[in-house]
């Protein structure tokens, strides 16, 4: 068992829902950071160490979520396929990291209260 000293990390995970789905939270945020930088779903999966199936339905589930899709793909072939972010897909993942880096000022005092109360083992 791992015992929880002064540095220990806890945090929240902010997580939006919409119906029954996650429409975002810090995985598809992640990947659409990848995404962005990889210049596709494949290269992006790749570099998160997950199939390329589990980021394409991450993928599928947010462009469904929202007005119109986050991920902008293109099939393989000759030219090489690739994927880049709308720019609803770039205002969204600003807004998300904006959204957690305040709720997490806004909780910081109360999750050093919590902090007090767990327990030693982990």
């Amino acid at each position: 068992m791992t015992s929880i000293t002064d540095n220990a990390r806890i945090h929240l995970r902010t997580r939006l829902l919409y119906g029954d789905e996650i429409a975002m939270g810090p995985g598809k945020a992640a990947l659409l950071e990848s995404i962005a930088e990889k210049g596709s779903i494949s290269a992006a999966a790749k570099h998160m160490t997950m199939s390329y199936r589990r980021a394409w339905l991450l993928v599928d589930t947010m462009n469904r979520c929202f007005a119109s899709p986050l991920v902008i793909s293109a099939a393989g072939g000759k030219q090489g396929g690739g994927a880049h972010l709308s720019t609803l897909g770039i205002d969204v993942l600003k807004d998300y990291r904006a959204m957690e880096t305040e709720m997490m000022k806004l909780s910081a005092n109360h999750l050093k209260k919590l902090k007090k109360h767990l327990s030693t083992h982990a």
